[in-house]
């Protein structure tokens, strides 16, 4: 029986990478009329998946995406940002967040949804700008904390990562030496408090939930970050996906991306390189584990689905029938 890996978003569609032994398959499940742009698996219901869109709203996914509905028509449109209360929660509810920044949450499987207002209130607010349209600004990502239940992480983009300790009724503002521009934020498994943020302004680290920050950049030549793993059973393991600006990361014409690991936690950063197509031409790759081996990391962009299974150290290209239409194509979200 073949086994689901991935979902992986790319423009307007959403693909199932799964495997059956040593074969592998590349099935296209949904489309939308406009951009995907985030993706959640949900922990309590079985093959459910939700895929949130640039224009055209939510969608709830059942069967493992064989069957589709649109849902949420009390969000924004635009719903940039998605996550489901992990497992160690207990506790089935989703969030998402929006262009313009708003947040919501559903304890009804996405059936309803209610907004929490006083993420607005917090006195970064009336800062928070999107360099493409200065006028508004998105909620980029969300990450609650596996930890402690009702306790998360909201990126703005761009402006501040805040946190809620309780569910989203109140917030605290971003942290002076902290990420302006998260694009996606990981809490370690098996670490309370370790963060891990890839940002438009470099890599940063907090070990105490988000108080206190780290700037990491020594190695790091292309410092534009975009996506980040960490190794479940090493917290001073990481791989991050880089480019030297916004522009060489998405626009397949000039795009410039790169990958690179450290590990230990002083260590510098080092590029990997084998088994990865050059760097000129290929977008920003986004990362993913395994879901059965977290030692198996895949990296992928519009050149393919790359694969270590051996923390970065060699890779290799998935034989799939990946079109050539989706090397002009931006990778939207993967889970």
């Amino acid at each position: 029986m073949s086994q689901p890996v991935l979902f992986i978003a790319i423009e307007r569609s959403l693909w199932l990478l799964s495997r059956e032994g040593d074969e592998w398959d590349f099935q296209e499940l949904h489309t939308t009329p406009s951009r995907i742009q985030a993706l959640a698996l949900d922990h309590y219901r079985a093959g459910v998946i939700y895929c949130g869109t640039s224009d055209d709203g939510l969608w709830r996914g059942e069967d493992g995406g064989q069957v589709w509905e649109r849902i949420g028509a009390e969000l924004h449109p635009r719903v940039s940002a998605l996550a489901v209360g992990p497992r160690s929660w207990e506790e089935d509810i989703i969030f998402a967040g929006t262009q313009p920044t708003t947040f919501y949450r559903s304890t009804d499987g996405g059936d309803s949804w209610e907004e929490c207002p006083s993420l607005l209130e917090l006195p970064s607010a009336p800062e928070w700008r999107f360099p493409p349209r200065p006028e508004t600004s998105h909620i980029r990502w969300i990450a609650p904390d596996p930890h402690l239940p009702g306790h998360l992480y909201l990126a703005i983009e761009a402006g501040a990562l805040v946190r809620t300790n309780d569910w989203g009724d109140t917030w605290e503002d971003r942290q002076p030496g902290g990420p302006y521009d998260t694009h996606e934020l990981v809490l370690h498994p098996e670490s309370p408090g370790r963060l891990y943020s890839a940002a438009g302004d470099g890599y940063f680290e907090s070990e105490d939930g988000g108080l206190l920050w780290e700037r990491h950049l020594e190695g790091l030549e292309a410092r534009y970050a975009w996506s980040v793993v960490v190794d479940p059973n090493d917290p001073d393991r990481v791989i991050i996906s880089t480019a030297p600006s916004a522009r060489a990361a998405h626009r397949a014409g000039h795009a410039e991306s790169y990958l690179y690991r450290k590990t230990a936690e002083d260590a510098p950063w080092q590029q990997l390189d084998s088994g990865l197509p050059d760097p000129e031409g290929t977008t920003v790759s986004l990362l993913a584990h395994d879901p059965y081996d977290p030692a198996t990391v895949y990296a992928i962009n519009n050149r393919g689905i790359y694969r270590s299974m051996d923390w970065g150290e060699f890779w290799d290209r998935l034989d799939l029938s990946w079109s050539e239409e989706f090397s002009k194509e931006r990778i939207g979200a993967v889970v």
